[in-house]
């Protein structure tokens, strides 16, 4: 059988692989800890149980609207405005089954073959897939760790030619746990306002998983707010991954497109998901708060950790639930039977030796990392860094 040639364009999420592998080795008998999926290892806050509960006995269970019931779609209006200080009026927004369907939305709405796709090191595996399925062209900013991986306003400019079609990028960052200040924000608008064909799709899914202070969003420049697609979802901060939950605030020219093409796809995601989500929108955001508060620790006791690893360069991640420390140290190092090359050897070697699952950082755009996360339990954080130790100790 001949398959579309479309398959051949992209790659299968590493995260996805790395977590296949785990399960993989869990399911012969042998204890592994996950490090390397994104998702945090709580349970959804009651009240919003309770309003899917509701929901299920109250009988929404039919098809909904492409684009999201209208109250759900006005509860997105009132957090952006509660949160952000950010006004958008229901048309403006679209739901979807996950941040991801909104990003995959967002892309094949706006990149043509050929268009430019500018998007800073490291990214989220998913961002430069979305554009080669788009038969867009990744132009990649290599930032660095000393400028906190953030893109600088020059590089940025220096990506841009006439063929760019959109900035892409995420605050804060999956993976390095960057956080863009509004001051950082302002210097990139002003050079996003020279070039008036950029469209600036800005990730936010991490918003409440912030360690640093008050999240800010490059949609609060109003000049620049018809130009900005702010993405979203519920995975993240109200621990509500299983449950496929996303939303776009655009332009209405975007938000149609977006329609259109997932009333082809998917159409509305699911009815009881949609109706809980209006809750956990424009509740009490407690639970949320405490949830950071505890990944606040984590990160604390990991940093603590890591700094007695030799070799690794680490930057102090100021949001989301990840570390991504430059692990070329040790490169080129062996225990003997096997030879650590680059990031996915170094990945591998921890799956089979220490039985602790990563991701390596080629696929976030920087060959030289590996992320780990700290969405998990105390405990298996301080038992997996020991076994990482442990492991390296044997690397010569």
């Amino acid at each position: 059988m001949e398959l579309s040639s479309l398959l051949n364009r992209f790659n299968e999420p590493e995260t996805l692989k790395m977590a296949k592998l785990g399960r993989e080795l869990r399911a012969s008998g042998i204890d592994v800890i996950d490090l390397s999926l994104g998702e945090p290892d709580f349970d959804t806050p009651q009240h919003i149980k309770d309003a899917a509960i509701k929901a299920i006995n109250d009988n929404w269970s039919h098809y909904t609207p492409v684009s999201g019931f209208l109250d759900l779609r006005e509860a997105v209006c009132t957090k952006l405005k509660r949160d952000n200080n950010l006004d958008f009026k229901f048309d403006n927004i679209v739901t979807s089954t996950g941040a991801k369907q909104s990003l995959a939305n967002v892309i094949l709405a706006l990149v043509d073959e050929g268009d430019e796709v500018v998007i800073p090191t490291p990214y989220w595996v998913t961002y430069s897939e979305l554009v080669k399925i788009a038969r867009g062209k990744v132009v990649e900013i290599r930032t660095k760790v000393e400028n906190e991986f953030k893109a600088t306003p020059a590089e940025v400019e220096a990506a841009i030619t006439p063929n760019t079609k959109v900035f892409m990028f995420s605050s804060p960052c999956n993976p390095s746990g960057a956080v863009y200040s509004k001051e950082e924000l302002s210097a990139l608008a002003e050079v996003f306002r020279k070039y008036p064909q950029v469209t600036i799709l800005s990730d936010e899914i991490y918003e409440y998983i912030n360690f640093v202070g008050k999240h800010e969003s490059i949609a609060q420049f109003s000049d620049l707010k018809d130009r900005v697609v702010i993405v979203n979802g519920l995975s993240k901060g109200f621990a509500m991954t299983g449950w496929r939950l996303g939303y776009i605030a655009a332009s209405t020219e975007i938000a149609k497109a977006c329609e259109k093409l997932q009333g082809q796809f998917t159409s509305g995601t699911c009815s009881i998901t949609q109706k809980a989500a209006v809750v956990a929108l424009t509740g009490d955001l407690k639970p949320s708060l405490e949830m950071t508060e505890e990944f606040t620790r984590r990160r604390a006791r990991t940093l603590e950790l890591i700094k007695s690893i030799p070799g690794f360069k680490c930057f102090e991640p100021q949001g989301a639930f990840y570390v991504f420390p430059d692990v070329s140290y040790y490169y080129g190092k062996s225990n003997g039977t096997e030879k650590i090359g680059n990031a996915a050897d170094f990945s591998m070697y921890l799956l089979n030796t220490a039985h602790v699952s990563s991701v390596m950082g080629d696929a976030f755009g920087e060959p030289n990392c590996v992320r780990f996360s700290f969405a998990n339990s105390m405990q298996n954080i301080e038992k997996a860094w020991q076994r990482i130790a442990d492991a390296l100790a044997q690397l010569k």
